[in-house]
């Protein structure tokens, strides 16, 4: 069943915390997506969720929602460790993610915690150890932990979200993914998500998803992979007009849009 595009965010007031529902209003999110109205009901119900949609759809707020009321509902304390994970393909998304949920978060009393490759890892297993309801991990730092740090509890885990599934197994992580998977307990809902889908991501749906599962798969007219409404343009420049060109351009657009920016090493941000 097709649900209504329009839909407005206050369908959801009396099905979610007031907490959540701030979260959502403060972010200035009025109107949900379709894949947002097709899944968020179902994440909610605690039943296992396939999506499919082009990047940009807003498949964050999607996952997010249900899982940040689970840990509502559950009353889950630091005490109890990992009840949420969301795997992301890259450091780059993990960060935006983890924006997403501490603003989510912002009214709630749980904990979150980022576990991302080149971090600094005995922080990250402090943190863990501690206890830490909703984590945001890429594969590789993930399974580390699972296997090397002893006394994270992630035996309570409620929720397991597979984000940008096509490109965690585009980068190879297909073998951390089916360990990652064999490591987590069985009792959990799952929520995978992910722009295109392939024999692999159908493996990857096979032993991580129930038979059951609501299966939402969002078709355009068209074969591109981002939403209509992203726009993209580029600039060719230069070596030593580039770091000018930025600067204007941040100066230009910081206060107005939020910005993320990419550079090809570890070296070259910390230059910038």
């Amino acid at each position: 069943m097709e649900v209504d595009c329009d839909q407005s965010f206050e369908v959801l007031k009396d099905q979610i915390s007031p907490a959540t529902y701030h979260g959502i209003k403060r972010m200035n999110f009025t109107t949900m997506t379709r894949i947002q109205a097709e899944t968020i009901p179902s994440g909610l119900a605690g039943k296992d969720v396939v999506g499919s949609a082009k990047t940009g759809s807003g498949k964050t707020i999607a996952f997010l929602v249900p899982a940040v009321e689970l840990m509502f509902k559950l009353k889950m304390k630091q005490r109890n460790g990992c009840g949420v994970i969301i795997i992301s393909p890259t450091r780059e998304l993990s960060l935006q993610t983890y924006g997403v949920v501490q603003e989510l978060t912002k009214g709630h009393n749980m904990t979150s915690a980022l576990i991302i490759g080149g971090e600094n890892r005995s922080n990250q297993a402090e943190k863990l150890e501690k206890g830490v309801n909703i984590i945001v991990a890429t594969p590789g730092r993930l399974l580390d932990h699972l296997k090397n740090t002893k006394n994270f509890v992630y035996k309570n885990l409620q929720c397991l979200i597979i984000d940008e599934a096509d490109r965690i197994l585009d980068i190879g992580f297909e073998e951390e993914m089916k360990q990652i998977i064999r490591i987590l307990p069985k009792t959990r809902q799952t929520m995978l998500f992910s722009a295109t889908m392939t024999d692999k991501i159908t493996d990857l749906i096979n032993i991580s998803i129930k038979p059951t599962a609501v299966r939402v798969n969002i078709k355009d007219n068209d074969d591109t992979v981002t939403v209509e409404g992203l726009e993209h343009g580029y600039v060719v420049a230069s070596t030593d007009k580039r770091f000018m060109f930025l600067f204007t351009f941040l100066r230009k657009h910081y206060k107005t849009k939020k910005i993320m920016v990419f550079f090809s090493s570890c070296m070259a941000v910390k230059f910038y």
